[in-house]
C-alpha cells in the first residue's frame, strides 16, 4: 500500500496540508474496462468538492 497519496486538487475536501490525501481509502477508475495504457485513461472518483 502507498504510504503517501499525493493530490494537487485543493478544492477537494481531502485535500491535506502539503497536498496530502487524507481520504481513508482511494477509488480510481479506467475508461477503458478493468485495464490502462496510461494515466489519461483513470479518473480518481474519491474526489468530493469541498467548501
Amino acid at each position: 500500500m502507498a504510504k503517501d497519496v499525493l493530490c494537487e486538487v485543493d478544492n477537494c475536501k481531502f485535500w491535506a496540508s502539503g497536498n496530502k490525501c487524507s481520504a481513508d481509502s482511494i477509488y480510481v477508475v479506467s475508461h477503458k474496462g478493468k485495464q490502462a495504457k496510461n494515466n489519461a485513461e483513470t479518473d480518481c472518483k474519491t474526489f468530493e468538492a469541498g467548501m
